[in-house]
């Protein structure tokens, strides 16, 4: 316990919790005092109580948990906040609930709107893929484009392939497919690369639009108990979150993501005014090697179990990754760079490995995104060369239900390897991939921990030698990710001097049988020293 100088003004004070802090040399305690927005002591509840004065605001935790703020290391922020106010096709199970639901949603909104966003799964009736005679007679006024929940495919109505003048005749494009039914037009269905054909006629959000899905995104995740996000974006949410920032209306932390092919004006920009601050943070670059296995465009060494002559495909070009990685690199930016498929984690290592040797020693964190399926050989070299393994567990739970149909039970062994990555000292992250799942880390959290489908058909959990420990998932979801975005001086763990990010649960978790921790909820979120979320029942 640290006792304070007399003229400290605490502001908040936790106390009666159980508080896991993430902190090796203390991992445990009962009560934290807050002054401003910084944790100024962590130690017993009585201890912290002599501190609060006349204008602490003392919240007694009555047990609950109390953890370091949740920080999502992967997400698409003004996506996911745009989802929300679209048309829900997620866990629609059936080819007449999803045109029943695009139908209903479609007479909500005025004629000539685009309908866009969706995140539908193909997998929940049986995996026929959509076409646009499916929607065109329900969606008569309104271009669609509504994405598959991984963003690797999407489907276009008729009247959007107008809006986009695509016909029979339209091109192939390389790392990308356009599905064509016997006839060769276009079904509507468009992966990877392709989707740009349809969606560069959508029209630009303005930033009125952006702005409002970004508000409604930080609402959605502070009630999830996440404190910070790292957001795979454009220019454009970054000058959405500047925007906020100036106004201070921010209750989320982000570190912004902007692509590769902009390296150079990344580099600019840092250079004239620097990484930014605690709230909005630049200097990582996102990137791509391959698609998704959901779509059959993950990058795979061998080809896919039923698709005999498909090995997927790399989005972007082997040479263009490396001269991006090593400009970039030598600029002193982060890379994060996805990648699914056996292949296209290799082909990233490799590039990270030569660009390592060739620009020699620094602090780099390069990371891979997803690093869904990674071929045994590989496994170790994430510790060797110290890359982060930034994943997302919810994807385990819920591709568990049909992958192996995919790539078949011996390849399954490596995915989701979390057991296996910490075994090599990986620096592992974890994170939602929100839109394509939902941003809720303890459901990330039970993922990992119990790896049990969403289908309950696997109550052991699939591949169970990759379950790992509630606090390994806990230190995934904080510290891991904290310093997978050069954050972990100020966030990641409860100590003194470390910005107070906080998330209450109302249970804790490591000490509740495992297959109940999807039954938890966050009750209370704390960022930057201010409450953004709590319950109303007064806990």
């Amino acid at each position: 316990m640290h006792l304070l100088a007399q003229t400290a003004v605490i502001t908040l004070a936790i106390v009666n919790a159980r508080v896991w802090t993430g902190d090796a040399r203390r991992p445990w305690a009962d009560a934290v005092a807050v002054e401003g927005n910084r944790i100024t002591a962590v130690g017993s509840s009585a201890e912290v109580r002599k501190l609060a004065g006349a204008q602490t605001r003392v919240i007694d935790a009555r047990g609950a948990m109390l953890v370091p703020g949740f920080i999502d290391a992967h997400v698409h922020f003004t996506d996911g906040g745009f989802a929300l106010q679209s048309v829900k096709l997620r866990d629609a199970k059936t080819k007449a609930e999803f045109i029943q639901r695009i139908g209903a949603f479609a007479k909500t909104v005025p004629a000539g709107t685009w309908i866009t966003n969706g995140d539908w799964d193909h997998e929940n009736w049986g995996g026929e893929l959509p076409t646009r005679q499916w929607i065109d007679s329900v969606t008569p006024n309104n271009p669609v484009w509504i994405n598959r929940l991984d963003g690797h495919m999407s489907l276009a109505n008729t009247a959007a392939l107008a809006a986009a003048k695509v016909t029979a005749a339209v091109k192939d494009v390389d790392g990308g497919t356009i599905v064509r039914d016997a006839s060769g037009e276009p079904t509507g269905i468009f992966k990877d690369n392709a989707m740009g054909i349809v969606g560069s006629a959508v029209p630009p959000d303005s930033p009125e639009m952006i702005d409002r899905a970004l508000r409604a995104a930080m609402r959605y995740v502070n009630e999830q108990g996440v404190t910070a996000v790292h957001n795979m974006g454009t220019w454009g949410e970054l000058a959405a979150f500047e925007r906020a920032h100036a106004a201070g209306d921010l209750t989320t932390r982000i570190y912004a993501a902007v692509p590769i092919g902009s390296w150079k004006r990344l580099a600019d920009t840092v250079k004239a005014r620097g990484f930014g601050d605690d709230w909005v943070r630049i200097g990582g670059l996102k990137g791509f090697v391959d698609g998704s296995i959901g779509s059959h465009t993950a990058a795979m060494l061998e080809p896919f179990t039923d698709a005999p002559n498909d090995r997927g495909l790399m989005v972007s070009a082997e040479s263009d990754l490396y001269q991006w990685a090593s400009a970039a690199d030598k600029a002193g930016l982060q890379l994060l760079i996805h990648a699914i498929g056996d292949r296209a984690i290799r082909v990233q290592l490799d590039i990270f490995e030569r660009v390592a040797k060739e620009n020699g020693p620094r602090d780099r964190r390069f990371r891979i995104e997803h690093a869904q399926h990674v071929a045994p050989a590989d496994i170790a070299r994430f510790g060797a060369l110290g890359v982060i393994p930034s994943m997302q567990p919810y994807h385990a739970i819920d591709d568990g239900r049909w992958v192996e149909k995919v790539i078949g039970p011996e390849r399954a062994k490596g995915t989701y390897a979390f057991r296996s990555l910490l075994d090599t000292k990986a620096p592992l992250a974890f994170g939602s991939d929100w839109f394509v799942a939902p941003p809720t880390p303890l459901m990330g959290i039970y993922g990992a921990v119990t790896r049990r489908t969403l289908d309950e058909k696997r109550p052991g959990g699939w591949v169970p030698e990759q379950k790992i420990t509630v606090e390994e998932a806990l230190r995934a979801y904080t510290a891991g990710a904290a310093y997978a975005g050069f954050a972990e001086q100020n966030r990641g763990v409860i100590k003194k001097g470390m910005l107070a990010d906080l998330t209450m649960i109302d249970r804790d978790l490591t000490t509740i049988p495992p297959e109940t921790i999807r039954d938890a909820k966050v009750i209370r979120t704390i960022v930057d020293g201010k409450v953004v979320f709590e319950v109303t029942d007064g806990r």
